[in-house]
C-alpha cells in the first residue's frame, strides 16, 4: 500500500473543516457512521445537488464560506468537497487546470461574455480510494440544473459545449459516483497545472480569474447577474 503524506487529511485556512456549521453537518448527516464508499458517495451527491451550480465572489473562499453561500462553481464546490471527504478520513488533493471560456457561454449571458477571460481557473477533486486516485469532476453542475440543459439540447447526445458543461455525451455525462472518475467540464480544459496538497498552495502561486477593477465588478454587481441567469434556467429552462 502506498504510504500517503498527512497533508492529505489536512486542516488550512480554505479547508475549514472544524468550523462548527460543517461539524454539524457532517454529525447531522451521520457521514463518519458510513463505510468509506458510502461516505465518499453521500458527500459527493451533498456538493453536486445541494450546493447548487452558482458563481461565488471569489475563488480563494473557505469551504465554510461555500457551505454558507449554499452555492459554488468548480472552485469553490471542490473545496468544500475537499474539506468533507477530509473530515471523514478520505485524503484529497487538488488538481489545478484551466478551462475554455466558451463552455460557459450561456450560464455566463451573452452580454456578460466579454467580461470572461479567455481561459478560466479550473479544477478537479482526487480522492484516494482502494489503492488509487480517482478523479471528482461531476460534483460541478446540480441535477436539477443538468437536466434542464439536456432537456433543451436533447438532440446533443454526443459532445456537447455551453452552460457551464464541457462533456463527450450530454444524455448520460458520468457524473454519478461508482467508486471510478466524474467529469462535466474535462472536455474544455486547457491547461494542466498539475496536483497540489493544498488548494491555498495553487491559489497562492497562480492567483485567481480576476484582478483590478473586473475583479470588483464581477463580486459586487456581474456575478448577481450571472446566477440570476444560472437560477432561471434551473427554474425554467433555457429560452
Amino acid at each position: 500500500m502506498t504510504k500517503l503524506s498527512k497533508n492529505l487529511l489536512k486542516h488550512t485556512p480554505m479547508l475549514d473543516f472544524n468550523h462548527p456549521q460543517i461539524q454539524s453537518l457532517i454529525e447531522q448527516r451521520h457521514w463518519r457512521d458510513l463505510s468509506q464508499y458510502d461516505a465518499i458517495g453521500e458527500i459527493y451527491n451533498y456538493v453536486r445537488d445541494e450546493i447548487s451550480f452558482g458563481y461565488n465572489a471569489d475563488d480563494r473562499i473557505p469551504a465554510s464560506q461555500v457551505f454558507k453561500d449554499g452555492y459554488g462553481q468548480c472552485n469553490t464546490k471542490g473545496t468544500l468537497l475537499i474539506a468533507l471527504l477530509r473530515a471523514v478520513g478520505v485524503p484529497t488533493r487538488f488538481h489545478g487546470f484551466t478551462i475554455y471560456n466558451e463552455l460557459q457561454r450561456g450560464a455566463i449571458p451573452n452580454h456578460l461574455f466579454f467580461f470572461a477571460p479567455k481561459r478560466i481557473i479550473h479544477s478537479w477533486v482526487e480522492i484516494y480510494y482502494k489503492d488509487r486516485w480517482i478523479n471528482l469532476e461531476g460534483y460541478i453542475i446540480d441535477k436539477p440544473y443538468l437536466k434542464q440543459i439536456q432537456s433543451r439540447f436533447a438532440e446533443d447526445n454526443e459532445s456537447f459545449s455551453g452552460f457551464g458543461i464541457a462533456t463527450k455525451c450530454l444524455a448520460s455525462p458520468d457524473v454519478d459516483w461508482t467508486g471510478e472518475d466524474t467529469y462535466i467540464q474535462s472536455d474544455g480544459i486547457a491547461d494542466d497545472f498539475g496536483t497540489y496538497e493544498q488548494p491555498d498552495d495553487f491559489y497562492l502561486k497562480h492567483g485567481s480569474n480576476l484582478t483590478g477593477i473586473k475583479k470588483v465588478l464581477f463580486r459586487y454587481a456581474l456575478r448577481h447577474l450571472m446566477n440570476r441567469n444560472v437560477n432561471n434556467i434551473r427554474s425554467n429552462g433555457v429560452s
